[in-house]
């Protein structure tokens, strides 16, 4: 399936294509180095959204800008419990509520 580009302000654009096989995004753009130095704060904007962004030297792919991993914040187990007490009690298990979802698909 060929990938459709387009070209505005230096930077290719392609459809995001996903490889349902192992669930990896291909790359969205790719910026020649120079345009990269040009735009680098809007580069930066479009990574922190969620693209994923590879820089190129001479058409070749040199590197690739993917957003930094955040770190986690703890779980407040406090209010886990209590968000978990307030729950009503379920009148059928998991198993068999996944059973019933499973089959009401099927037909």
């Amino acid at each position: 399936m060929p990938i459709a580009l387009h070209r505005s302000s230096g930077i290719l654009h392609a459809n995001a294509l996903y490889d349902y096989l192992d669930g990896q995004e291909a790359m969205v753009s790719a910026i020649n180095l120079a345009d990269a130095k040009a735009h680098l704060s809007e580069l930066v904007d479009r990574v922190e959204a969620g693209d994923s962004i590879g820089i190129t030297r001479r058409g070749k792919l040199v590197a690739q800008l993917t957003a930094a991993c955040r770190p986690r914040k703890p779980i407040n187990l406090d209010a886990l419990r209590a968000l978990s007490a307030a729950m009503p009690p379920q009148d059928q298990s998991a198993e068999a509520l996944v059973r019933a979802m499973r089959e009401g698909d099927r037909y």
